[in-house]
């Protein structure tokens, strides 16, 4: 029972991107007998959560699950993890696991357990269950418990703990490169940033194999260079950042930097040619927008104030462009372009949509903007508030559909009690026209007739109707003969007749006294049968109106606690949804506020190379183009 436990809660954990360990022992499976677990494990195995969950609790309920209880519960408590139902599964484990499971397992439950609250964004949750660990975690898991630790450490800034977290795993393969990308970013931020830039630049430099490790190490050269660039060490930042891969998610960044770099060195010839592929791309993020107005700084570094200015008139227009666009997204937004979006086919909240406790989100919403977007959207916190988006409309049409059930269950109940009302008088003249007890008095005398010719072994008594008729034909032979003088061989042959009919009685004595015996059986239980179901007619006739009473008022008492959800749960989806909303609109305003701020620099710049430009004029009537 144990390993089958285990087994269970490997899956549920392994789809909330947990590893394998719950089932690296190899051990077999175990046979389901319990029909009703088996229905809750083929809806969980066909990705059917929410009824397996449901109908699980119902057979735990009814005691439907023996002997598979503690799997059972181990499978809802996993379950009700994966809905973010954290205090409830808490519970299971804590009665469960830890009553029963080996420390060993105990410890890998409490590291999942930590996992799935800090993806959840339970961070102070997260790091009381990694303190329930008791002892070092089997392989690679102890290492993915100590980045976890570190993560939890660096997000509440506790740098110099996440460096002494993170220091034994330097040498460890696998999550050596992650732990020493996080040390070298905890080092630099504790105050020890030659040791910090010494780690960045050495994961920066590191082969890598696939594109997770290659996009880490992209982060690292981005980490280094800007590292540099604070520390005034442009020629440092220039090496860190040209190691970026200019099609890497971090590449804007890296040519923006590089730029600078570049213009700290007095050599904006040298900063242009950055900036310029910089501005060329979709005015997507900050680096982008600062770029547009880095080119016309450099040309006016160099004394290029025409076309330093013109640099600044086409920044500005495509900033006003960008600021009308991102206006008519804010009004989209607000206009319900959210909702819109979330009724298309495929997406979490169309009427198709699966409530999924362990999938992620496939595909977001279509949005006007979506560049934009982009890195809002790929939040986990806004991943996380679009799940119980998804959730709250699955919930709004399961509660929909209980509802119509229970109409359905109300018009049942209603033909029941109509069909009873009328059956019951027919039912009742048709229990009438039997005598039950006068059928038992006679079985009884049967049954005394039949042990007293047991006992006399009176085959005569078992004789059918035609050796009765011939019995009566020799008693009246026999009367005959008595009154008249036959001749000897009359008699004889009566003798011989009686004879062969007695022994033919004889010899199927026992066998006709058996059949007789089976058949009085027969009619006393067919007795027992007529008596239970008079008794069971009288019990109906009393209870059946309370029965029916009683399904209706738990009809009515479950249609009252469906119409008090609904409310609650349109409004959370009002809620969650308006909080949605604003986060959008709010992340484009903040992009108007940006753009607002950089064509404010442009425009004075611009003025700045009219005034400098007035100036030459009434100097020498000369400007230099």
């Amino acid at each position: 029972m144990k390993r089958l436990r285990l087994r269970l809660l490997s899956p549920l954990l392994l789809a909330c991107s947990a590893a394998t360990a719950l089932a690296a022992d190899g051990m077999p499976p175990r046979v389901v007998t319990a029909p009703h677990y088996g229905d809750a494990l083929f809806h969980f195995y066909q990705e059917r959560w929410f009824d397996a969950l449901t109908g699980l609790m119902v057979s735990q309920h009814f005691a439907r699950v023996a002997p598979h209880d503690d799997e059972a519960e181990v499978l809802r408590g996993g379950m009700l993890l994966s809905y973010g139902l954290h205090d409830e599964a808490t519970g299971v484990f804590a009665r469960l696991i830890e009553r029963q499971a080996p420390p060993g397992v105990r410890d890998r439950a409490w590291y999942y357990l930590a996992r799935i609250r800090h993806q959840r964004g339970l961070n102070a949750q997260a790091e009381k269950a990694l303190a329930r660990i008791a002892a070092p975690l089997p392989g690679a898991l102890q290492a993915e418990r100590q980045l976890l630790q570190a993560q939890l450490l660096l997000q509440r800034q506790d740098y110099v703990g996440a460096a002494a977290v993170l220091e034994p795993l330097q040498g460890q393969a696998g999550a050596a490169l992650y732990a020493r990308f996080n040390l070298g970013v905890a080092l630099v931020k504790s105050g020890d940033a030659e040791r910090g830039q010494a780690l960045l630049d050495a994961v920066g430099q590191t082969p890598a194999a696939d594109e997770e490790m290659r996009g880490l190490r992209d982060r690292a050269n981005l980490a280094l260079g800007f590292a540099a660039l604070q520390a005034r060490k442009p020629r440092e930042a220039r090496v860190a950042l040209q190691r970026v891969r200019l099609d890497a998610a971090q590449s804007s960044k890296a040519l923006l930097g590089y730029g600078w770099a570049a213009a700290d060195l007095n050599d904006p010839r040298l900063a242009l040619v950055p900036w310029t592929e910089l501005a060329q791309r979709p005015l997507v993020d900050a680096a982008v927008l600062e770029a547009q107005i880095a080119v016309p700084y450099a040309l006016t570094e160099i004394g290029a104030y025409g076309a330093a200015l013109s640099g600044y008139e086409r920044a500005v227009v495509r900033y006003d462009g960008e600021r009308r666009a991102l206006d008519e997204a804010i009004t989209a937004i607000r206009g319900g372009a959210l909702e819109r979006a979330l009724l298309q086919p495929g997406q979490p909240g169309h009427d198709d949509a699966e409530l999924g406790a362990l999938a992620g989100i496939a595909r977001l919403p279509e949005l006007p903007q979506a560049a934009q977007l982009a890195p809002l959207l790929a939040d986990h916190a806004f991943q996380e508030s679009y799940k119980n988006l998804r959730d709250l409309r699955f919930l709004q049409r399961n509660l929909a559909r209980w509802q119509g059930n229970l109409g359905s269950y109300t018009d049942m109940l209603d033909a029941r009690e109509r069909a009873f009302a009328q059956r019951l008088p027919a039912v009742r003249a048709s229990a009438g026209q039997v005598d039950l007890p006068a059928l038992e008095q006679r079985r009884a005398a049967l049954a005394q007739d039949l042990q007293r010719a047991r006992d006399n072994a009176d085959a005569a008594a078992f004789a059918d109707p035609g050796e009765q008729a011939l019995l009566q034909r020799i008693a009246r032979a026999r009367a005959a003969l008595r009154k008249q003088d036959y001749a000897p061989y009359a008699e004889e042959r009566l003798r011989r007749a009686v004879g062969a009919l007695e022994w033919r009685l004889s010899q199927q004595l026992p066998d006709r006294a058996w059949q007789a015996s089976k058949g009085l059986r027969d009619t006393q239980r067919a007795l027992q049968s007529a008596q239970a179901r008079e008794a069971a007619l009288l019990q109906a006739q009393q209870e059946e109106p309370a029965r029916q009473a009683r399904f209706a008022a738990r009809i009515a008492a479950l249609t009252a606690r469906l119409q008090a959800l609904q409310p609650r749960v349109a409004q959370l989806d009002a809620e969650v949804g308006g909080d949605l909303q604003q986060a959008l609109v709010t992340e484009l305003q903040a992009q108007q506020q940006r753009l607002d701020v950089y064509a404010a620099q442009a425009r004075l710049a611009m003025a700045q190379i009219h005034d400098r430009a007035q100036l030459a004029r009434r100097s020498d009537g000369s400007f230099a183009r």
